[in-house]
């Protein structure tokens, strides 16, 4: 029989979830730098938007509890209805249930707060009663520690949810850099959001290619001039 997993992710093969990316869950998280958390997360969506991945955005509490969604993350999505709901458990929600249903592909990527709770049960549900395929983005998802963040990864993995990066999706979706329709896009994206990566490539564009810097304007520098 063949095994579903051993498939690479590609645009045509998978969806997309964000859950409760919101202030009040974000200032719960000890297991990442947060900032990190965020830049991985908003990373992840513009690599989405690139190559056209459908993407669902829910919520919980947002007014009562939780805050508004990270603008920076909405501003990705223009215009998109967010799916707000009362349950920790994204899948006790029908209108996700349905968005999930109507984008028609089974493999689901997930990036949210918090892991041991919202990510967790979602996961579990969504493979035992949907019969999805969930890639969870370790980096893209907080927690309340390491050890929750540890052992939510563990029993979800055990139960058969895929461990990924922010990074390794994106990678697989663009898999050849001879794909040159997303080529410049992704480029633009690892350099804004990439760190290490992303400095190394603006190194190799302007120091090796001779490309111009990417900055908004150009910065004269001043030659040294010895004090005397």
């Amino acid at each position: 029989m063949t095994n579903s997993k051993l498939e690479v992710l590609t645009p045509q093969n998978c969806q997309l979830i964000f859950i409760d990316h919101q202030p009040q869950m974000a200032f719960g998280v000890q297991s990442m730098d947060r900032q990190a958390l965020k830049n991985n997360t908003v990373g992840l969506a513009k690599a989405a938007k690139i190559f056209n991945i459908p993407a669902t955005i829910t919520t919980v509490e947002t007014e009562s509890f939780s805050g508004f969604t990270y603008p920076e993350l909405l501003d990705v999505f223009p215009g998109q209805k967010l799916l707000e709901r009362t349950s920790m458990n994204s899948w006790d929600d029908q209108k996700v249930r349905d968005a999930l249903a109507a984008n028609g592909r089974k493999k689901v990527v997930v990036s949210g707060l918090w892991t041991e709770v919202c990510n967790n049960s979602f996961a579990l549900c969504a493979m035992a009663e949907g019969n999805f395929e969930i890639y969870m983005v370790a980096d893209a998802s907080g927690r309340t520690s390491k050890e929750a963040h540890d052992y939510a990864m563990l029993r979800m993995i055990q139960a058969g949810v895929v461990p990924v990066t922010w990074q390794q999706v994106m990678l697989e979706w663009q898999r050849d850099w001879a794909h040159r329709d997303t080529y410049d896009a992704v480029m633009k994206l690892v350099k804004e959001h990439s760190g290490a990566y992303g400095m190394g490539v603006d190194y190799a564009y302007t120091m090796v290619h001779k490309a111009a810097q990417r900055t908004s304007g150009k910065h004269d520098a001043l030659a040294p001039v010895p004090a005397g």
